[in-house]
């Protein structure tokens, strides 16, 4: 460990989380268990909306996006994680890599936020205005609202973190956290980050509610249209439809908004750990279950999927 006064130049230590040996053990099952099922599951999805035709939809194509998203977000932050809980002691990341994984959670996060929002607004289409839905929601504008969120997701990561890395880390390097994060470093600069950390605010404040407000709007109409439909299984059939995606928004919205959308990065580092599983384990993890379990058509080509399995292995 350096010295008060040593500068950071190579490397931190991430403390992870704190107990003893047997307790990382447990962490380890259980982070292990979460993670396998997060990527089996969420690469199930994205093999049925690209093989069933029954799912090729705006909808489940925004879904395959999100869930392609969510294995990422939980790859660049889990194995480093699971590593650091087999290890006995501090494990240790380089100031590149502790940069690039800073990036890339940020720029993946931002994109699930757009692609949230997307997918939002083609729930208001497809309740609100049924007739006009294939037409507004065609393929084009699909594929390009899916570039523009990816595209956006990663370009607009790229100064927060460049700025992020040009103060000097000389107070320690000990990074109280399982992975590289914000409020953390900000914790460990001798230089005045006040002003930085209030731009960045400003910058989570304009993704954040910016692609929170397409859908409170889209929520808003969607709820008044069901509301106004006479029979009530009509109202179930087009509530069943936006009952996966508002679950998940209500998970990652809600994280987000604790961890992010505060003047003050640097907040406890035990409460920011809790936060970051909601959005790194607990979320991806979720996803598959929620929107299958609430949707005959995934729940149908699943089926027909694991048919066509168990065929090619008895053959």
């Amino acid at each position: 460990v350096m010295s008060n006064f040593s500068i950071v130049r190579e490397f931190f230590y991430l403390l992870g989380f704190p107990g003893s040996q047997e307790l990382h053990h447990i962490l380890f099952a259980i982070f292990f268990f979460s993670y396998s099922v997060t990527l089996v599951g969420n690469t199930v999805i994205i093999v049925i909306v690209c093989v069933d035709k029954r799912l090729q939809s705006p909808m489940y194509f925004f879904l395959g996006h999100l869930s392609a998203s969510e294995i990422l977000i939980t790859t660049i932050i889990v194995p480093m994680m699971l590593w650091g809980l087999l290890l006995p002691g501090m494990q240790t990341i380089s100031l590149a890599a502790c940069a690039t994984q800073l990036f890339l959670y940020l720029a993946v996060a931002t994109t699930e936020f757009a692609l949230l929002g997307a997918m939002a607004v083609d729930r208001y289409v497809a309740v609100c205005n049924p007739l006009r839905y294939n037409v507004i929601m065609n393929s084009r504008t699909c594929i390009w609202v899916v570039i523009v969120s990816w595209t956006f997701g990663f370009l607009s990561e790229i100064w927060p973190v460049y700025a992020t890395f040009q103060f000097t880390f000389c107070k320690s390097n000990l990074l109280d956290h399982f992975f590289c994060d914000r409020g953390q470093l900000f914790k460990l600069s001798c230089d005045d980050t006040l002003f930085t950390e209030f731009v960045l605010f400003l910058m989570a404040i304009v993704i954040i509610i910016g692609s929170l407000a397409p859908t409170v709007i889209s929520y808003t109409y969607i709820i008044c249209t069901i509301l106004r439909m006479p029979t009530a299984s009509g109202q179930r059939k087009a509530f069943s439809t936006c009952a996966s995606h508002f679950t998940v928004v209500v998970i990652m919205y809600g994280s987000c908004l604790f961890i992010h959308v505060k003047p003050k990065l640097t907040q406890a580092a035990e409460y920011n750990k809790i936060v970051s599983l909601l959005i790194s384990v607990l979320t991806p993890f979720l996803n598959p279950f929620i929107f299958t379990l609430r949707n005959d058509k995934v729940k149908e080509a699943l089926w027909d999927l694991m048919k066509c399995c168990n065929q090619l292995f008895k053959g």
